[in-house]
């Protein structure tokens, strides 16, 4: 075992070798969003899932409010590195990339390359229970930014992802993240088909979120509900899946299409229930 698996918990663990799966590589590169594997923010019922997907950035970096070239950027959960490069293009922004799936990271890594890169991006595999970076001190300046989209659901641990955060972002520094949630109101075991899915025992929730800031002493400056997001990013991905589905299954397992289309399902039927939640969080460490 290595030192990164003795570290992480078995959610974490079970997510790695998830998004190391060629199946899965495949179908995000190729189907979510290609260098955006998160959840879209949407203006039309047709837009490409890699416009939406792209805005959701836009979007994060436009609550931030300061963000140039001095900025120091930790994205955890980075997947392949696509906000990073929005980020280092757009501000002249140093980001420090942490992602758990070693896959995924080369990826990046070559994505990083040929967009000329390299400079502002730094990726590093680890797992965010246990970030690899010092503790931000009086002496040590920590991060100016955290960031994460839709990556802290795969822990167990949440809690203690939160704090890890908190541990190595600067005083006054921001810390702006969107999750798959919960509803504050949630009925218990209707979500088991989307857990069972996910191999999760949980979810966070809007309400998780805030109380868990706070108690660590984070400042909760805004929540932007966008649930409803959640529900149009799903639809498309099915839409998309179904759509390409004989040429999917040239390339990876019949089985992988059929399971990933029966859990979009679970997720859309789940939204539009009222069970789930999304949106953008924005804290600020106090």
């Amino acid at each position: 075992m290595s030192s990164n698996e003795a570290m992480q918990s078995a959610a974490v663990e079970t997510a790695r070798n998830y998004y190391n799966s060629e199946d899965a590589d495949t179908f995000y590169s190729q189907v979510w969003g290609g260098e955006d594997i998160h959840i879209g923010l949407y203006t039309g019922a047709d837009e490409p899932i890699s416009v939406a997907s792209q805005r959701t950035v836009i979007t994060m970096a436009e609550r931030l409010p300061q963000l140039d070239a001095n900025s120091h950027i930790l994205d955890i959960g980075s997947g392949y590195c696509g906000a990073a490069r929005y980020l280092a293009r757009t501000y002249g922004a140093k980001i420090s990339a942490l992602n758990l799936s070693e896959v995924e990271n080369q990826r990046a890594r070559e994505l990083n390359t040929a967009a000329g890169l390299t400079e502002n991006i730094t990726v590093t595999d680890g797992s965010f229970e246990k970030i690899p970076f010092a503790t931000a001190t009086a002496t040590v300046p920590g991060f100016d930014i955290l960031w994460s989209q839709d990556a802290i659901l795969h822990s167990d641990k949440r809690e203690q992802v939160l704090a890890e955060a908190f541990r190595v972002l600067k005083p006054g520094g921001y810390f702006v993240f969107t999750d798959p949630m919960q509803a504050d109101d949630c009925i218990p075991g209707v979500l088991q088909p989307i857990l069972d899915r996910i191999h999760l025992s949980s979810l966070g929730s809007p309400d998780f979120y805030r109380a868990v800031a706070e108690k660590l002493g984070f400042e909760v400056v805004e929540f932007d509900d966008q649930t409803n997001q959640l529900v149009n990013h799903y639809q498309r991905v099915l839409e998309e899946t179904e759509k390409y589905t004989a040429e999917l299954e040239r390339k990876i397992d019949p089985l992988y299409v059929a399971r990933m289309k029966a859990g979009l399902v679970h997720w859309i039927e789940g939204g539009k229930a009222g069970h789930l939640a999304w949106g953008i969080f924005l804290l600020r460490k106090s």
